[in-house]
């Protein structure tokens, strides 16, 4: 008999740690493992993809699916599930059950769902995908510090995504049951999207830089325009391109319009393939206030790009402790200074580049995917 696994995360909207689990699902041995996913909203861009490789369910379903009733169950649903009913019941009454493993994929709500598990047979998982230390976001899912401390304290094992998560975890919740892997990347799929031919405007200056990403705080794009903006004052010959879509976009805009940035600033939207963006661009640069174990980073070494980043969870690992980029501080001032250092030294770049092509090896999907089946049957 097949062991069976069930997955549970909120959604499979277009987030770092929603693209991870899609590429897992997609790659693991399904002779092995009997695979269920189990959404509390049935939406995201990952939603169908997803569908092709394993058993999946939703809890609420897609409200954009539904007619004038189905909408209005929905909406009761949903806060009964997120503002009164106990823990427990929401798994009696929602949750797959008589599964040999199941995975809390993300901190937070499905985290705290799976510990109420009656399910006393199971052995049980959790996710973390971010620097709980440095953000600490899911305080408002828990009532106090004592409830999110036990709530981890339930499981068997935890997974960080990087050195910095995992030890975070450690400490916060007192425990040592928690290991790091590493996300599975799709390498070989990244580099031949990224030879797909995409009409790009030629450089309007001669170093391009570029960064993928929500548009939320946590990214920090914002203080990013005002490096640029900052450096281009300063007489350095850069042009930025962002891609990805969210919240803070009118704010952006703002900006670019307000310091007439348009000619140097290109918001591209959210695309389905950015990897020619990244392929004809000098630098990738990631601005955010914290990170786990960044995907759009990892993406950008597979392309061969030189980082420049702020200090975040996985940033050290991912980069070799500065080989294969610069890791400045993590504030405006140390971006600014970080980005001038590498414009005023671009021999810099070159060797950042050698050092990637030297490590190539540490992102092949099979040896992740190997490590991952391996948790899954110890």
């Amino acid at each position: 008999m097949k062991p069976k696994l069930l997955f549970l995360i909120e959604s499979l909207s277009g987030g770092g740690a929603e693209k991870v689990l899609s590429v897992l699902l997609k790659h693991i041995d399904k002779t092995k493992f009997d695979i269920t996913l189990c959404t509390i909203v049935d939406t995201g861009i990952y939603a169908a993809e997803v569908r092709k490789y394993v058993n999946y369910t939703s809890v609420l379903g897609n409200p954009q699916k539904k007619g004038l009733l189905g909408k209005i169950l929905y909406k009761i649903l949903y806060l009964l599930i997120y503002r009164i009913l106990p823990s427990q019941l929401i798994y009696t009454l929602f949750i797959p059950k008589g599964n040999d493993i199941e995975i809390a994929f993300v901190e937070g709500f499905c985290t705290k769902i799976l510990s109420h598990s009656t399910n006393k047979k199971a052995q049980k998982i959790a996710w973390v995908h971010t620097d709980l230390i440095n953000n600490h976001w899911i305080t408002s899912v828990y009532k106090n510090e004592e409830e999110e401390k036990q709530s981890y304290q339930k499981y068997d094992k935890i997974i960080g995504v990087s050195n910095t998560a995992t030890n975070a975890i450690n400490r916060l919740y007192s425990i040592n049951n928690a290991i790091t892997l590493y996300n599975p990347i799709e390498n070989d799929n990244i580099i031949k999207r990224a030879n797909e031919f995409i009409s790009l405007p030629p450089k309007t200056q001669s170093i391009r830089i570029v960064t993928v990403g929500r548009f939320v705080p946590q990214k920090a794009y914002d203080r990013l325009l005002r490096v640029i903006n900052r450096l281009y004052e300063n007489g350095y010959p850069i042009e930025l391109w962002i891609l990805g879509d969210g919240e803070q976009r009118p704010i952006l805009e703002e900006y670019i319009h307000t310091h007439s940035l348009n000619e140097i600033v290109t918001l591209w939207g959210f695309q389905k393939n950015p990897y020619p963006y990244l392929k004809h661009s000098d630098i990738f640069v990631c601005s955010s206030v914290s990170e786990g174990y960044s995907t759009a980073v990892t993406e950008a070494l597979i392309l061969e790009l030189p980082v420049i980043t702020t200090a975040c969870s996985g940033m050290d690992e991912l980069l070799l402790n500065g080989k294969c980029g610069l890791i400045t501080e993590n504030s405006e001032s140390g971006l600014y200074e970080g980005i001038k250092h590498v414009l005023d030294n671009t021999n810099l770049l070159a060797s950042y580049k050698q050092n990637i092509l030297k490590h190539q090896e540490r992102f092949l999907l099979s040896n992740q995917m190997t490590q991952i089946e391996n948790l899954f049957k110890s």
